[in-house]
């Protein structure tokens, strides 16, 4: 399942929720598949103002940071490379499509690496 974690500053986030979290799906599914998109979670954080410093000093606007939660298995395929490069792309697309273009060179996407047998769902670990 990927797991996108969003950090935003709440005024940029307020009214775009749903654009976001469309468009970050569409985005997953764009490289995964169209099956992707009934197993994409987006959680979107908002970070209040005058909570979010660049340079030593709060700022009004930031560039926001994307946690994308991937199996480890990913990266060993031969083709890791260019799905890794298409998920960073268009995640990044994404946000700076609803957040704004102007902070497309600056978004921040980290791809955390889950080992099989990592992640549980309801109690149960969930294999592969």
């Amino acid at each position: 399942m990927p797991h996108l974690t969003v950090r935003v500053l709440e005024p940029q986030l307020e009214g775009n929720e749903p654009a976001l979290i469309a468009a970050l799906t569409d985005a997953v599914v764009d490289v995964y598949g169209e099956w992707a998109r009934d197993v994409a979670v987006i959680h979107l954080e908002g970070v209040p103002a005058g909570r979010w410093g660049l340079r030593g000093k709060p700022v009004d606007e930031a560039p926001p940071v994307i946690v994308f939660g991937i199996r480890e298995a990913a990266f060993a395929r031969p083709d890791s490379g260019e799905i890794i490069a298409r998920l960073v792309r268009t995640v990044t697309d994404a946000a700076a499509g609803v957040l704004g273009a102007h902070l497309r060179d600056t978004v921040t996407v980290e791809l955390v690496a889950t080992p099989a047998g990592r992640t549980a769902i309801g109690g149960v670990i969930v294999d592969g």
